[in-house]
């Protein structure tokens, strides 16, 4: 059977969904294509609201950085602590804005 995904995941993503100790995928590979295709469009979608805070309303770039992931992390948010991380430090990274310290 062939693969026919053509989207490249990136390691970090896979990272998130890895056993550290048997290097394996805790959860299918399409779990995993699903999800990460949610969060870089999520990562996306969040350009311009983060150029429009940094603009009119927060005073720096990490602010803006820390006041996303803290929406991200919500209950109700539908992505993991693990996955909003990654998602705000792939934001930063579409900006080519500082990687900010994230807990």
């Amino acid at each position: 059977m062939s693969d026919d995904y053509q989207i490249d995941i990136p390691a970090s993503f896979f990272a998130l969904y890895t056993d550290a100790r048997q290097q394996r995928l805790r959860e299918p590979i399409g779990t995993v294509r699903a999800r990460y295709e949610v969060c870089e469009d999520l990562a996306t979608h969040l350009i311009e609201q983060a150029r429009i805070l940094a603009h009119v309303e927060v005073p720096s770039e990490d602010e803006v950085l820390q006041r996303i992931h803290a929406g991200l992390r919500s209950p109700d948010a539908g992505v993991s602590t693990a996955e909003a991380r990654w998602i705000v430090l792939r934001l930063a990274e579409l900006l080519g804005w500082q990687t900010p310290m994230l807990e």
